[in-house]
């Protein structure tokens, strides 16, 4: 079974991206950061370019020569996108890490890039690098993006850009051009260490040509209102699905506001008023969570309106979804709903958002109904960072809830034997740095790259099923795709986070961390008196009421005797990137899982518990 995304756009580079973008756009807003309640600073387009052409000659001055490895720890910030920027204009490869990595897992990707310099935010990460400099024989220098020297720095930005500015001249700039634009799409540009959930990293090798060819198949895929968008940045920019994204709004024009932490996201929608935004689905989880726990605290009259007009929002959907226009009666309630209910929902996305973009995990098709009827699409993508990302998204022409759309221009998608899904094109990685053995188990002898998940296509869309390596296969050998069941356990307004557990195992168990505000305000109702969350979870009235609420979610599914979770067990925290149990895109590492709460998933298998 084969899909094809059409014509692959025409070879290219970021760095002719780059140039294309600064002939072509003059915002003073091309790029901002939040520096206090509704304020933005903002750079032009102008300032970007001398920034970066003074940056990338500094870095020359320092002695970094094309072909030398650069790496970045960093929130999202402009700072990000200039260092990035000047490092792929001077040939140069940089090496993002995650800025939620400790010190002891820094080591790794700069040792094995040889990364002979590294970008740090501030003193934070600073401190990191000076606490395993010594195990970093490559590390020359370390420069801050602080106005001022941090412990562990031996630079700041500033004194790099100065440098470079110090040697700037219009035949110096000409040359920094000429040298930028003789780049060839196959030339490497940057390294991303994998986050994976077993083993060391691996380095992820992508030319300029990967990225820009994705670049080019997703802006003619969505369609973006050319120098009007206005994009917030949240999600890692050292994760490729932002990244590329960044490229994209470049590409197109558009203003992009950084945003260090998902925490502030609530209040940058509030305040930038995004048309565009991308995020993973743990947001709109949240956003969705928000909307019902609302509607739940007001008085019975609004609860009422809240849940008449959801019902007559999903009949409107269910006709826009089977290609029909809604008429009539259900046309005119549905707008008396969207007025009453969902422009409250629109209002606190800042009221001009035009689509959101999903991706790095499944988004639930219930959460992607819900905002598609309250009239805010969410466009669910797919990909890797071996891909670029993106595999295929869904476009409003092309829109089908539960698929993540069709591959995008230039993309092959074949579903093998075993269901695996595999894909081939301008977007597959060049390879694993320093692993051959890898990239030849990864990418076959015909250029087809395995991507570790199972799915389906229906009509050119595809359906993703589950990861082929999450699938929970029963000691009685029944095979059970954990996703999609933890996904709608996760609609449940109780429910915050799900995780099935059962893999040779005789029957499988959830672990849940419940959505303590909604749970929390139903134990009160019922007079149960707590003083602690993990006093509340042992109650024997809360546990019922959990399963309660699991049963009811697997009867709506539908599931079999065999999916069907036998025990549940409550957890007190959310599960976290901090502690390793979630990676940066907010996947779930299960290994990790299994082993943290191995107590707690023993005693659920204890002989008489089942």
């Amino acid at each position: 079974m084969l899909a094809q995304g059409g014509p692959r756009p025409a070879p290219g580079t970021l760095n002719r991206l780059f140039f294309d973008a600064m002939a072509s756009y003059d915002r003073p807003d091309a790029m901002s950061v939040r520096v206090g309640p509704g304020q933005w600073q903002a750079i032009s387009h102008r300032e970007t370019e001398r920034r970066v052409r003074h940056l990338a000659l500094g870095l020359a001055e320092l002695g970094f020569r094309p072909g030398d490895r650069i790496a970045l720890i960093s929130e999202n910030r402009p700072e990000w996108a200039l260092a990035d920027w000047a490092c792929l204009t001077a040939r140069l490869a940089d090496v993002p890490i995650y800025p939620s990595l400790p010190a002891e897992q820094v080591v790794h990707p700069i040792n094995d890039s040889g990364a002979t310099a590294v970008f740090v935010s501030g003193e934070t990460h600073g401190a990191k690098i000076e606490a395993i400099r010594a195990q970093c024989p490559t590390l020359r220098q370390v420069i801050t993006f602080g106005g001022e020297l941090c412990k562990g720095a031996d630079l700041t930005l500033a004194d790099v850009e100065a440098r470079g500015a110090a040697v700037d001249s219009p035949s110096r700039a000409a040359q920094w051009k000429a040298d930028a634009l003789s780049t060839q799409p196959g030339d490497l540009a940057t390294l991303i260490y994998t986050s994976g959930t077993t083993g060391l990293p691996k380095g992820v090798m992508l030319s300029h040509d990967n990225i820009y060819s994705n670049v080019q198949a997703t802006i003619q895929r969505i369609p973006f209102q050319v120098g009007r968008e206005v994009s917030i940045s949240v999600l890692p920019l050292c994760h490729i699905f932002e990244r590329m994204g960044d490229y994209s709004y470049w590409a197109i024009g558009a203003a992009i506001h950084y945003v260090e932490s998902f925490d502030l996201m609530p209040i940058a929608l509030q305040e930038v008023r995004p048309t565009f935004a991308m995020s993973v689905p743990r947001l709109y989880e949240k956003m969705y969570a928000r909307a019902f726990e609302n509607a739940l605290a007001s008085g019975a009259f609004a609860k009422r309106i809240f849940f008449w007009a959801r019902a007559v929002s999903g009949r409107w959907a269910d006709e826009k979804l089977a290609g029909r226009t809604p008429r009539g009666l259900l046309a005119m309630k549905y707008a008396l709903a969207q007025k009453l209910v969902f422009s409250k929902l629109h209002a606190r996305t800042g009221g001009r958002v035009r689509f959101f973009m999903s991706g790095g995990a499944p988004l639930s098709p219930e959460i992607n109904k819900f905002f598609f009827a309250a009239g805010l699409t969410i466009l669910e993508g797919y990909g890797l960072t071996e891909t670029s990302p993106v595999i295929g998204v869904n476009t409003p022409d092309e829109f089908r809830i539960g698929t993540i759309g069709r591959p995008v221009p230039g993309v092959d998608v074949r579903i093998a034997s075993d269901g695996e899904i595999l894909t081939r094109g301008p977007h597959v990685m060049q390879g694993y740095w320093n692993r051959a053995d890898a990239t030849a188990e990864a990418i076959d002898a015909e250029g087809w790259f395995h991507t570790g998940d199972i799915g389906v296509l229906e009509d050119g869309f595809l359906r993703i099923t589950d990861r082929k390596k999450d699938i929970i296969v029963t000691a009685g050998g029944k095979n059970i795709a954990p996703q999609p069941i933890e996904n709608g356990f996760k609609t449940n307004k109780y429910v915050s986070q799900a995780v099935m557990i059962g893999d040779k195992r005789k029957y499988p168990v959830v672990l849940i961390v419940p959505e303590f505000a909604a749970l929390e305000r139903w134990a009160a109702l019922h007079n149960i008196l707590w003083s602690e969350r993990a006093q509340l979870l042992q109650m024997p009235t809360i546990q019922q009421k959990m399963e309660k609420e699991i049963a009811e979610e697997c009867e709506k599914m539908k599931l079999a005797n065999f999916e069907t979770p036998r025990k549940v067990a409550l957890l007190e925290h959310d599960f976290t990137v901090e502690r390793g149990e979630m990676t940066p895109t907010l996947k779930v590492k299960r290994r990790v899982i299994d082993k943290t709460y191995a107590a707690v998933i023993e005693k659920l298998y204890e002989p008489g518990s089942a």
